[in-house]
């Protein structure tokens, strides 16, 4: 019987969620992203934010690893002064996010980041962000889509080949690129949409765009086919 890789998903703490009769705090996340996981032939397990030193602990019982979207990265992580139109800073988020991060490229775990993902897969390796940029997030609330254009030769470009509209909200972007990181996709602007390390380094992939707001199952299920490599025999 085939074994599917497990691919842990970071989630929001949020206070005061509600549900039913209930408003508590929670571990939440979109259900767009598990099931994106599930219909790329993966199980989907959720992690919360837990101390950092738990972190590779935590990967320890994975195949491959997802970091979400959601709130800006502390511009503290990556030695920059908090610009007016920067969100609020989420701690423990951020300590939780980029100690997975770490752990996973330490350990050779195939790690994909979305959204603030891909900034923080950036940041953990050194590189900084445009604190806010203009057209990627035109409606607030409201994702809004635009084209890509992949790099030849690229571990993207390998995936999808040709240039496609991608599901987008986002007013942040990279701006220095972390060590080893090179660009992989672009947008009509310039913007860097996706970034990754050499395959020496392991399969390591950030995408600025939503692929759970969309169809295109190819991202993940390059992310699943590399983790489901990893299982030592399993699947």
């Amino acid at each position: 019987m085939t074994v599917r890789p497990l691919i842990g998903l970071s989630t929001y703490l949020e206070s005061g969620a509600r549900w039913g009769v209930w408003e508590l705090d929670a571990a939440l996340l979109p259900a767009g992203y598990p099931r994106l996981v599930q219909r790329a032939g993966g199980l989907a397990a959720m992690l919360p934010p837990d101390a950092p030193e738990r972190a590779a602990a935590t990967l320890a019982r994975l195949d491959g690893l997802v970091i979400a979207g959601g709130p800006d990265v502390d511009p503290a992580r990556y030695g920059a002064e908090r610009e007016p139109r920067t969100g609020p800073p989420a701690p423990a988020r951020d300590a939780w996010e980029l100690a997975l991060i770490e752990a996973a490229l330490e350990a050779g775990m195939p790690v994909l980041g979305i959204c603030r993902g891909m900034q923080l897969l950036n940041v953990a390796l050194g590189g900084t962000l445009v604190q806010h940029l203009e057209g990627h997030a035109e409606v607030v609330g409201v994702f809004g889509g635009h084209p890509v254009k992949p790099v030849p030769g690229s571990l993207y470009a390998g995936i999808v080949p040709e240039e496609t509209t991608v599901p987008t909200y986002h007013h942040q972007a990279v701006d220095r690129l972390g060590a080893g990181l090179v660009p992989s996709a672009h947008a009509a602007d310039g913007t860097v949409e996706a970034v990754e390390l050499p395959a020496d380094r392991g399969w390591a992939l950030g995408v600025q765009w939503h692929p759970e707001m969309g169809e295109d199952l190819r991202v993940m299920s390059a992310l699943v086919t590399a983790a489901t490599r990893g299982t030592g025999g399993r699947a």
